[in-house]
């Protein structure tokens, strides 16, 4: 079949959204406003801006939904339905990977309609973004703007219940309470369920969502209490929750070999003996395009069985054309690298000050290189997708982080409307951000479009290590100057990283408002860019998680040759508590950046682990750092030891963390800020994707460990609250663990970590 060219999905932002023209955009503000607005008007629908669909009586979406249900429920608003018995079902909007999120965001509904939580369930809503909004998990940003909007929607569902109640007493509304499920009216003791008044209440009228009343924060029933995750039973009895559970009738089993040379294209294949080979039933070259992100080359393989399908990759033969790519190498990287490092950079990232003039006055000038790999996502479950395509129309089961640019792929490369495209979003066994990319959505639907039946599209972990989207390596040549009394006077930045025509490859840029900016009267960065034929694209904590090792690691050399504690040097750093105004970023306008607060959880963490009397001897350390990104202030202190032989063990690791003035459900929190900084040590230990000929040399996890278990430390998790609106927490976490990893190691060792992963042998003593 003909191929519509599939255009590249731009990668501007961690969420891989194009740009849309400046008049379609709404900032964060206006979004929000949009989103609680009780008049939605065609506009804001059509800019994106709509976050909530209220509309009574319930819209088609909804009413299919209500019917699929049975009698006797009725549907409030997309995201509420009440059964008769009093049952509340609400929708979950965004793709769960493991955040939390399909416990935490009904909650808020949940607190403010007033129910009691252990009669709600919670069902994973379908991609509808006429009903929802935007439906992605990606930048931590589901808290932050889902806090308000969603509880506007269970208050609503709470007002119009008490209307109905009110009504069929003949009452006034604001004489009647509730409480867990049930509408009351004290002064004559009448009381109803809300399963005996949700039919009357959904054919009310919608509330005005910006004059809906909110609780007081002191009455919060559900919003802080510590909840199981609503999956969790399901996933303990092993039962089908993620994309690669999927069945439906009729289903075959696909695989799709792309060339090992990203960008390669498919000349020829012995399809002919694939074919004959057991439960072989479809085996061709897909021609694809050019977009790493969209429909590549490669040779689709289908068989009754996926073990089948992957068993044939043994047999396939297929001649590549690797194309330019095939010269790249991470030798050649790092050799490229150190050569621009000589020169001048080719761009200013952020200019304060005099750096040059401050470091030639200088009492003492430092100077360090730091680098750090490509890293894949590897998450547990392979990416994979299910797809049927029948009379132009296209259903998709599929594991994703972001199904709107995943559907816009798949209408561009199949040629089909968007509107004959339906998406079930199924739990994610991990994302990471790799699952930003919608690749195997349109292979899945590619192939299916071909074979002519229902496909479940499984990568192998070969495949899903050696077809990332890499978090890009890169390098940092440093100078820092300090003062006679030791105080961080200047600091200069020439930042290697990956690009092409001046423009930062997809995680790779660095923002002129990172650390340390607005922190030192004399700043310099400055970037330069290697060419780069691999894809790269954003991994948990995105560009901060690689940033902060090499800054927080040389903001302590600095405080090892100042002689200062590398706490003072970092309070130091700080100042006094000031409110920084950013400027606004892809959605809009940012909270302000509070040094207050930064300070706040430094001293926190410096009391959690009793850092002034830390113990020190040889072979064991402790070492801190501390960051500021995706909203959220943290740092961190770790406990580790290193054996004559280089190994490393970590005893410990404390976190305090300021994520605003609400904890939505404390058990999620603590486990996500727990993963995200074991995910950080097994990154500094031993990760590291290698690049030889254009092609990745890693084939299984024995090749890239993960962190086992028996390396996992305690992690000590406080939170502080603040009077700040809250916002995310799968990600912040991560990026000051590894700079403070690196810097236990110095303290054990007196060996400073300049590059990663932690080569043990550069430690080794015995």
């Amino acid at each position: 079949m003909s191929q519509p060219l599939n255009r590249p999905v731009s990668s501007t932002h961690p969420l891989g959204q194009e740009r849309l023209p400046e008049a379609a955009v709404l900032s964060r503000r206006d979004f929000l406003a949009a989103g609680v607005g009780a008049t939605l008007t065609a506009s804001v629908a059509t800019g994106g801006g709509l976050l909530l669909s209220l509309s009574v009586p319930v819209d088609a979406a909804a009413a299919t939904r209500t019917a699929a249900s049975g009698a006797g429920s009725a549907q409030l608003n997309a995201y509420v339905r009440i059964a008769s018995d009093g049952a509340v079902t609400i929708m979950s909007k965004n793709p769960e990977i493991g955040q939390g999120v399909k416990t935490s965001l009904p909650m808020l509904i949940a607190e403010e309609l007033d129910v009691d939580w252990q009669r709600v369930r919670v069902e994973q809503a379908d991609f509808d973004p006429d009903s929802y909004g935007m439906q992605f998990a990606g930048g931590s940003f589901a808290v932050p703007f889902n806090w308000e909007p969603l509880r506007r929607a269970g208050a609503a569902g709470r007002q119009m219940l008490v209307a109905a109640a009110a009504q069929q007493w003949g009452v006034a509304p604001a004489d009647c309470v509730t409480a867990a499920g049930i509408v009351q009216h004290p002064a004559s003791g009448r009381r109803l369920d809300y399963g005996a008044l949700a039919g009357r209440a959904a054919r009310l009228p919608v509330p005005d969502l910006k004059a809906v009343r909110l609780k007081d924060p002191k009455d919060f029933r559900i919003i802080g209490t510590a909840q199981a995750g609503v999956d969790s039973p399901r996933i303990v009895r092993g039962e089908p929750l993620f994309g690669i559970d999927v069945s439906v009738p009729g289903m075959l089993h696909a695989v799709f070999e792309k060339c090992p040379v990203f960008g390669g294209k498919a000349v020829s294949a012995n399809l002919d003996v694939i074919r004959k080979l057991p439960g072989v039933r479809h085996a061709f070259i897909v021609k694809g395009g050019d977009a790493l992100n969209g429909l590549l080359s490669g040779v689709a393989i289908v068989a009754d069985k996926w073990w089948q399908a992957n068993s044939a990759l043994d047999r396939l033969e297929v001649v590549w054309e690797p194309g330019a790519t095939a010269k790249q190498s991470v030798t050649a990287f790092d050799e490229a690298a150190a050569g621009l490092a000589k020169r001048a950079p080719a761009q200013n990232v952020r200019k304060d000050g005099d750096v040059t003039r401050a470091l030639a006055g200088a009492a003492q000038v430092v100077e360090a290189s730091y680098s750090y790999p490509f890293l894949a996502h590897a998450a547990l479950e392979p990416q994979n997708c299910t797809a049927l395509v029948r009379d132009g129309k296209v259903e998709i089961w599929a594991p994703t982080q972001h199904p709107k640019p995943g559907r816009e792929l798949v209408a561009r490369t199949l040629g089909v409307a968007e509107s004959d495209i339906t998406i079930h979003l199924t739990r994610s066994g991990g994302g990471f951000g790799r699952r930003l990319s919608n690749d195997p959505m349109v292979e899945a639907a590619w192939i299916a479009r071909e074979v002519g039946a229902p496909i479940k599209l499984l990568w192998n972990r070969r495949q899903d290590l050696q077809h990332d989207f890499y978090r890009p390596a890169g390098y940092h040549h440093f100078q820092g100057g300090l003062d006679a009394e030791g105080r961080v006077i200047a600091l200069r930045d020439h930042f290697v990283t990956f690009g092409k025509e001046g423009k930062f490859a997809a995680g790779a840029a660095m923002s002129g408002d990172e650390f340390p900016a607005h922190l030192l009267p004399n700043l310099e960065i400055g970037a330069s860019l290697l060419e780069l034929g691999v894809p790269t694209g954003y991994l948990r904590a995105p560009q901060s998680n690689a940033l902060a090792f090499a800054f927080q690691s040389f903001i302590d050399e600095l405080a090892h040759a100042s002689g200062k504690d590398p706490l003072q040097i970092r309070l130091d750093m700080i100042g006094e508590p000031r409110v920084i105004q950013f400027p606004p970023g892809f959605f809009g306008p940012q909270p302000p950046y509070d040094t207050g607060r930064l300070r706040a959880v430094l001293l926190k963490v410096a009391e959690m682990s009793n850092w002034s009397a830390r113990q020190r001897s040889a072979g064991r350390g402790m070492g801190m750092a501390f960051y500021y990104s995706h909203y959220g202030y943290f740092a961190e202190v770790v406990d580790a030891s290193v054996a004559g032989d280089g190994s490393i063990q970590v005893h410990k690791v404390w976190v305090a963390s300021d994520v605003g003035s609400h904890i939505i459900n404390p058990s999620s929190a603590e486990n996500q800020v727990q993963g995200a900084v074991l995910d950080g040590l097994g990154q500094a230990l031993g990760q590291s994707i290698a690049i030889k000929d254009g092609r990745v040399t890693q084939t299984n996890l024995h090749e890239y460990p993960l962190l086992r278990m028996n390396q996992a430390p305690a992690v000590e998790v406080q939170f502080i609250t603040s009077a700040n609106p809250p916002t995310g927490l799968g990600e912040p976490a991560l990026p000051p663990v590894i700079p403070a990893l690196c810097n236990a190691i110095f303290a054990a060792t007196g060996r400073r970590v300049r590059r990663l992963p932690i080569d043990p042998a550069q430690l080794r003593t015995a």
